[in-house]
């Protein structure tokens, strides 16, 4: 009897082509992101001014907690946790399947293509949910100005076949596009920034600072408000295949990307509660919602509406950018798992002129067509239905993938010891194989945990409404779904089964 051990491929026979076997049609792509490049994508995944008009005022409103800032730093902290056995995995595994590639390597291959299909779920949740958002914020942005009645599916529609188009081409083109946008983004809400602590009404506090502050409400509600705004900050394994260095170029990127959106959130969100008001911010949240920003930007002497309307112009090219990332991440998943034989091989093929993982590009092309036409003619809201449940659900599946892959680094090392592969990498620390992935994986659970017992307060629906287990269900489904399919690969296709992971491997 064969063992299986994880990360060690079944014996075939000599004649019998591996799933890892290159094919012509699947050769590597051009290596040409930096890490700059990297960065681009993986802060315009957490779409920074979207969070400064969405995520930020829902946090303090609907959990009352004036400590929002200082949780923006805590939940950052756990992410470089995890982000150092994260980045230990990039130097030993290279290749573009990620979450999937590294449980693969780590938990098992019939984990690792579980893995694969709660990422492929979750990630086009994440990319279609914000789409509907585009959608709402496009049409009503068009109407304030210009009076026309566009149906939101429509801009979506379009949106759409623009995120289809640049996912198709270099992805260089991808990354000069997302750098515009980040630069105005940012931009934007550092100029926000300024002018709301420039006008604090009752001074600046460093109340929002303190532990007491961060406890005083609901702490877990909030705990999930503020993770989901880090969503995207991994997928910079994803173009480990295309950066120049990727032993170093990933964990590099990950690591300026946790510091930067931590930061960059916590300041935003201090500045948004000076603005309002330290004694009022939670009751102005709650009372503007989403229009908080352009509340305050409004009636900022430094400011005015004209800021407010090139803010809201900035938010859609916000939106934009990170349905680009999220269409990218889906891309390169699919062009992994079709390289390897564990969905049609056709999805492996890589743009003869392009370099680009084109097929898996036109397939989450279709599928966010499809799945935003099921919600348009069911004529449900963009916003409350597409958007919430959606993003919702892929937050609560990346939770759970960052879990495995905190236990994937611990069982990949643990296997391994501390041997350097073929002296090309270094020796991994105890820190970076053990303490960190195991302190990171611990607090994951109690946000997943956290996440899941107050999923209805998250999608804004009562304890009894079925979609509070319905949509959780999805994931584990998911997980079901692929762990069965890798059981069967294993029986049926043992040659395709031996290379799970393999092509990802080291």
């Amino acid at each position: 009897m064969t063992i299986d051990h994880p990360g060690t491929p079944t014996p075939t026979p000599p004649s019998t082509p591996t799933s890892a076997t290159p094919l012509s049609s699947a050769a590597a792509p051009e290596r040409r992101i930096g890490v700059t490049g990297i960065v681009f994508f993986v802060v315009a995944a957490s779409a920074p001014l979207t969070v400064a008009a969405g995520g930020i005022p829902q946090s303090l409103g609907v959990t009352g907690i004036l400590g929002i800032p200082l949780l923006y730093l805590l939940v950052g902290a756990v992410l470089a946790l995890f982000s150092a056995g994260y980045a230990a995995m990039s130097r030993h595994i290279t290749g573009a399947g990620a979450f999937y590639a590294y449980t693969a390597q780590g938990l098992g291959r019939t984990a690792g293509v579980g893995a694969a299909f709660v990422a492929l779920l979750a990630y086009n949740a994440m990319q279609i949910g914000i789409a509907g958002l585009f959608g709402a914020t496009t049409a009503q942005f068009i109407e304030s100005k210009a009076g026309a009645d566009i149906p939101w599916w429509a801009l979506v529609f379009a949106c759409t076949a623009v995120v289809g188009v640049l996912g198709y081409l270099r992805v260089d083109l991808g990354v000069k596009v997302l750098a515009v946008l980040l630069v105005l983004e940012f931009g934007t809400v550092l100029i926000f920034d300024i002018g709301q602590f420039a006008d604090a009404p009752q001074g600046i506090s460093t109340m929002p600072l303190t532990w007491g502050a961060a406890t005083d409400g609901s702490l877990g509600v909030a705990l999930c408000c503020v993770f989901a705004a880090y969503m995207g900050f991994e997928s910079a394994a994803l173009y480990s295949e295309e950066c120049r260095d990727p032993r170093r170029t990933v964990a590099r990127a990950t690591y300026i990307a946790v510091g930067l959106i931590g930061v960059f959130y916590a300041v935003t969100a201090w500045a948004m509660i000076s603005g309002a008001g330290t004694g009022r911010a939670t009751q102005v949240a709650a009372e503007q919602g989403p229009e908080m920003l352009f509340f305050l930007s409004d009636r900022s002497s430094g400011l005015g509406t004209a800021f407010s309307d090139f803010a809201q112009l900035f938010l859609i090219t916000s939106l934009l950018a990170a349905l680009l990332s999220f269409h990218n991440a889906v891309a390169r998943y699919a062009r992994s798992l079709g390289r390897e034989g564990v969905l049609p091989r056709g999805l492996g093929a890589l743009h003869p002129r392009y370099g680009s993982p084109y097929r898996g590009s036109l397939l989450q092309t279709v599928v966010s067509v499809v799945v935003i036409g099921v919600f348009a003619l069911a004529g449900r809201d963009p916003v409350m239905d597409v958007f919430t449940w959606l993003t919702n659900l892929g937050a609560l599946g990346v939770i759970l993938l960052l879990l495995a892959t905190s236990a994937s680094v611990i069982a990949y090392f643990a296997r391994r010891g501390e041997v350097g592969e073929e002296e090309v990498v270094p020796v991994e620390s105890v820190w970076h194989r053990l303490i960190a992935p195991l302190l990171s994986g611990v607090a994951l659970a109690v946000f997943f945990w956290l996440a899941l017992t107050n999923f209805s307060v998250q999608l804004g629906v009562s304890e009894g409404n079925p979609l509070r287990w319905v949509l959780p269900c999805l994931i584990l489904i998911a997980a079901a779904v692929g762990v069965v399919w890798g059981l069967w690969l294993r029986r049926a296709r043992p040659e395709v089964y031996a290379g799970i992971g393999s092509a990802a491997g080291s």
